[in-house]
């Protein structure tokens, strides 16, 4: 059977975007490398002192949220102890309760006043760094002594002025620069594992 035209075209096409994931995987690993075993240190410290992590995103961000809160309080690659991390995008009475009443802007920010300690990491995820309710959850966690990393694309935005370490991917497009968001998150999760569990 002859190959169809439309066929080879699409494989085309599907080869350029791994190959434009892979670029960006690459430009990203040079350029936040630092940030990353930042952000892993203050995660560590929180998790030595009894702690916890806080995690939270919208849309593709709140999965990749949730997967990260997933594999700390499971595991990731080692059999341990569960990490005690919460994703705040997955209480759904939680989520329509707080937006009802105060606006969604307020969907995160309510629950890191009611969950979040002096000592906390806030990890807020935001492909623009402008989401309005992951910066109004960063302006609380300031506010009660939690430590917060921003997890962004090129631009940090407002998320960055609020934060205490920034992991400003690189990416052409909000797809390549959840990629490498969930990358950074699985290299995050191996350095605590490597720290906490020899």
């Amino acid at each position: 059977m002859a190959e169809n035209p439309s066929g080879r075209a699409r494989a085309a096409r599907c080869r350029l975007h791994l190959e434009e994931a892979a670029a960006t995987h690459q430009e990203s690993a040079a350029r936040v490398a630092q940030a990353v075993s930042d952000a892993t240190g203050r995660c560590e410290q929180a998790l030595r002192a009894g702690r916890s992590l806080l995690v939270c995103g919208n849309g593709g961000s709140a999965a990749e949220s949730q997967h990260f809160a997933a594999e700390l309080t499971g595991r990731f690659r080692c059999e341990r102890r569960g990490w005690p991390a919460i994703a705040l995008t997955t209480d759904s009475s939680a989520l329509t309760a707080i937006a009802n009443d105060y606006g969604f802007e307020q969907v995160f920010a309510r629950q890191v006043e009611a969950l979040g300690r002096a000592g906390d990491v806030l990890l807020a995820i935001s492909t623009s760094g402008q989401s309005q309710n992951v910066v109004a959850a960063a302006r609380t966690a300031r506010a009660r002594g939690l430590d917060v990393v921003a997890l962004t694309g090129p631009a940090a935005g407002e998320l960055g002025t609020l934060s205490d370490v920034v992991i400003a991917v690189a990416g052409v497009s909000t797809a390549r620069v959840q990629e490498v968001h969930l990358a950074v998150l699985h290299a995050i999760c191996d350095e605590l594992e490597i720290a906490l569990e020899v």
